[in-house]
Formats: structure tokens, C-alpha cells, sequence
């Protein structure tokens, strides 16, 4: 059962890194213009933690079940692990979401937005 569920996140990853995903409600073009992310990692942790916040530059709409994909990297610029977190109750019009994860160690990490929604605009 876990293998499947890694398996179909990697998929929608290696998807969404070709531009291809299916049933995305945005392109790569919106991510960059409207969403920013900052993390930073507690390496002393055990296992070490990805924490950090979503930006939502957009000033009207939220961005709603946000997932995003942590993609562990070794020395040698390779993929050693991927992991996922939501950012709970999303990422609100002109505001930001906070998020951490448990982590496999690694040299460095990659954040991504695996998928969301945008919300009804307008405020809530």
C-alpha cells in the first residue's frame, strides 16, 4: 500500500516537473507570479525538519489544499527521498501558510507546490 502511494506521488511529481499534469486548475507560470515559498531545515533534528512559509501574492483569491513535494538531494545533485505536507487551512489572499516535515537527511532540499486550488475571491 505504501509503495502505491509513493509511486503515484512520484508520478504526479515527475508530471508536474514536465509540465504535463493533468487536471491542474494552474500552469508553472502561475506558481512563480503568484506563490512564493521559504523554508529552512533543522538539520540537528532527528530526522532533520523542513519548516518554512507559502507566500500568497495574489490579492484576492486564497490558495486552498495546498500540498507541497520536499525532494531530499545528495551531494551529487540526485533525488535520495521525496516527502509531502499540506499547509493547513491554505494560504490565505495577500498572506502566508506554514508547513514542516520530517525529512530523510540529506546534502540539501527542494520545495515545491505539488497541487492546489485557488479559493473564492473576496475574503472569507
Amino acid at each position: 500500500m505504501h509503495v502505491a502511494c509513493f509511486v503515484l506521488v512520484l508520478a504526479v511529481v515527475v508530471s508536474i516537473g514536465n509540465g504535463s499534469a493533468a487536471a491542474a486548475n494552474y500552469t508553472q507560470e502561475t506558481v512563480d507570479r503568484y506563490l512564493r515559498i521559504e523554508y529552512q531545515v533543522e538539520p540537528s533534528a532527528a530526522p532533520p525538519v523542513v519548516s518554512g512559509y507559502v507566500y500568497n501574492m495574489h490579492p484576492n483569491v486564497p490558495a486552498d489544499r495546498m500540498q507541497l513535494a520536499i525532494d531530499a538531494i545528495d551531494a551529487s545533485g540526485k533525488v535520495v527521498g521525496t516527502s509531502s505536507t499540506w499547509i493547513l487551512g491554505g494560504v490565505p489572499a495577500g498572506n502566508r501558510g506554514y508547513f514542516n516535515a520530517q525529512v530523510v537527511p540529506a546534502a540539501s532540499y527542494r520545495v515545491q507546490v505539488l497541487f492546489f486550488d485557488w479559493g473564492k475571491g473576496g475574503g472569507r
